[in-house]
């Protein structure tokens, strides 16, 4: 593998395990850890705990997808890989 590659999947790498990252903390953290001081909090008549286990965690992955799939196309042009 060139030593541009190489640089390419690194990057790679680093945005999947940020964004990971995030979800990780936004899944286990709102909808099991902070859940009794998120449930203080309303949205839509339904504790904001509850909300996150059961809908949040999920707008967020989709979210971060949407990111992934901006990065990726920055990177990939950026290494003149694109499409």
């Amino acid at each position: 593998m060139t030593k541009d590659m190489s640089l390419y999947w690194k990057k790679n790498l680093t945005y999947m395990v940020i964004l990971l990252a995030i979800w990780a903390a936004v899944s286990y953290g709102c909808s099991i850890l902070f859940v009794e001081q998120l449930n203080a909090f309303q949205l839509g008549g339904f504790p904001l705990g509850f909300w996150f286990a059961q809908q949040g965690a999920i707008y967020v992955f989709v979210v971060l997808i949407f990111v992934y799939y901006v990065l990726m196309q920055k990177l990939d042009k950026e290494f003149d890989v694109n499409e």
